[in-house]
């Protein structure tokens, strides 16, 4: 019984309200490594799948969640009780472009001056 309470079940929501898992994962397990179970089981007939672990954040208890925290540090008090699953919800952001990056027009004409009368 001692090994359940050293893994946390959890489950994926894409934006679409579709999950992947839930699937158990120890405690060590950090959340890049998350993130690349989520980019391996990303469900194939879906369009703009993750490529990298930069391009997905995963959010649970209204955290993102950090890179290098493992399972453990955002383990909540209600993933103790018997049979829970945790529920991550999966946001994709797609790198930036090298286009997108550039300033539009001139940065001197986007500058705000604002006066008090």
């Amino acid at each position: 019984m001692a090994e359940v309470h050293n893994q946390l079940e959890i489950k994926f929501r894409l934006t679409d309200g579709s999950d992947i898992g839930p699937k158990a994962f120890p405690d060590a397990t950090t959340v890049a490594a998350l993130k690349e179970t989520v980019i391996s089981e990303w469900p194939r007939e879906k369009e703009n799948g993750p490529r990298t672990v930069k391009e997905v954040k995963l959010i649970s208890a209204g955290k993102v969640l950090e890179n290098n925290k493992t399972v453990k540090d955002y383990r909540s008090p209600v993933s103790n009780l018997v049979s829970a699953v945790t529920t991550m919800h999966v946001i994709i952001q797609p790198p930036v472009t090298e286009k997108e990056k550039k300033p539009k027009g001139d940065p001197k004409m986007n500058k705000c001056v604002c006066s008090v009368m």
